[in-house]
């Protein structure tokens, strides 16, 4: 009998379960600096259907959370407009793996470390299910994208860029 490649539970997982959301888990092949194209492209997904978590930061330094289609950039300035920044910057990789308290290219949204302001790509939530991070490098959980607006509180922005 083949045996079915299985996930240990993540912070991310775990809160999932708690309440009570239903969600697929997809296992890939990590590759450093493969991002969600890679993921997508090995797991046999639309780009656009795979959601980056990228952790960044204003200008005070406080954390924030922004969802983002795996085929598109976020434009900081029109995010920083929206949310009443000055300015909105990603966080170095160090920074963003103590606030999350995932590695990155692991980092889920769901289970941070730290409960952080999260804002969700407005298209995202016209998707009928999205595919985002588990919490662990080459594993993504697919969901309905309402839960991140559910259970994250996250907050709809349009700041994607064409990448």
């Amino acid at each position: 009998m083949a045996k079915k490649e299985h996930v240990s539970e993540t912070q991310a997982t775990q809160l999932l379960k708690v309440n009570k959301v239903a969600f697929t888990e997809h296992p890939y092949e990590y590759l450093e600096h493969g991002g969600a194209m890679h993921s997508a492209e090995v797991l046999g997904l639309d780009p656009f259907t795979v959601v980056k978590t990228l952790v960044m930061q204003d200008q005070d330094a406080k954390p924030l959370l922004v969802l983002m289609h795996g085929n598109r950039k976020v434009s900081t300035k029109n995010l920083a407009r929206q949310i009443g920044a000055k300015s909105v910057e990603p966080c170095a990789p160090e920074v963003a793996n103590r606030h999350s308290g995932y590695l990155v290219g692991g980092t889920s949204p769901f289970g941070t470390r730290r409960a952080m302001p999260v804002y969700i790509e407005e298209t995202i939530l016209a998707l009928p299910r999205i595919a985002i991070n588990g919490g662990r490098r080459g594993f993504l959980v697919q969901l309905d994208p309402q839960v991140c607006v559910q259970l994250l509180g996250a907050k709809p922005v349009q700041c994607a860029l064409a990448e």
